[in-house]
């Protein structure tokens, strides 16, 4: 039985973490008979959005307790990430991870990443685990590895400002129809498009799953 990391990035697609993605992917891993334990950074998310007419609300709230609302309360600090006790680590997408677990949202190429989440990333990737990374993901884990002697090759599928983005921060990009993944075996890393080009949760299931399954594989 393999026992595999989530790291989510709040609640709700336009601020945090994808739901239909995050929770497809927890879905399928216990689905394929693992386990799982969900992680998300412990601090004040950049915005808060209603969702109902995509406007920003004047409040603050806290990544951690809002992805606990996905987890359903089992939900960890990302402080107390440690990838020995992995077997790999997925990242859902969702606007809040270009939000908040890296700011392409906000800077575009020029953002920044969380330290913390950049070092789960590294640590993860320097014990030989694989990761697994969806929507727009793959570009926070290409983020990851800028300016280190590492090529992550990824898809976000067909869009051709995903696909420069990547190139921009020193990934290489490889087009994906929505319900396919990428799989860079040098790296050990897995990628889909799922939202950045599905229409629906059926389209984000099929890769997804796909993910999920290739990520258990090479684990």
């Amino acid at each position: 039985m393999k026992k595999i990391a989530v790291v989510l990035a709040g609640c709700g697609v336009q601020d945090g973490s994808e739901i239909h993605e995050a929770t497809i992917t927890l879905l399928a891993i216990q689905r394929a008979g693992h386990t799982y334990d969900c992680y998300a950074p412990d601090k004040l998310q950049h915005e808060v959005v209603d969702h109902t007419g995509n406007t920003t609300m004047h409040e603050d709230r806290n990544l951690l307790t809002e992805a606990a609302r996905i987890a359903r309360g089992d939900i960890h600090p990302l402080d107390d990430y440690r990838p020995e006790d992995y077997d790999a680590l997925i990242f859902p997408g969702g606007n809040g991870v270009a939000k908040n677990l890296f700011t392409y949202a906000i800077d575009g190429v020029d953002c920044a990443i969380d330290p913390l989440v950049r070092q789960a990333i590294l640590d993860t990737y320097a014990e030989e685990k694989p990761i697994g990374a969806i929507c727009i993901s793959p570009l926070l884990v290409v983020k990851a590895f800028e300016d280190m002697d590492t090529t992550p090759t990824v898809t976000l599928g067909d869009v051709d400002d995903m696909a420069a983005a990547v190139e921009a921060l020193g990934g290489r990009h490889v087009p994906r129809a929505v319900d396919d993944i990428c799989v860079d075996e040098a790296n050990k890393i897995v990628t889909t498009p799922a939202y950045v080009m599905a229409k629906d949760i059926g389209e984000a299931a099929d890769g997804i799953e796909q993910l999920v399954a290739r990520v258990i594989e090479m684990a």
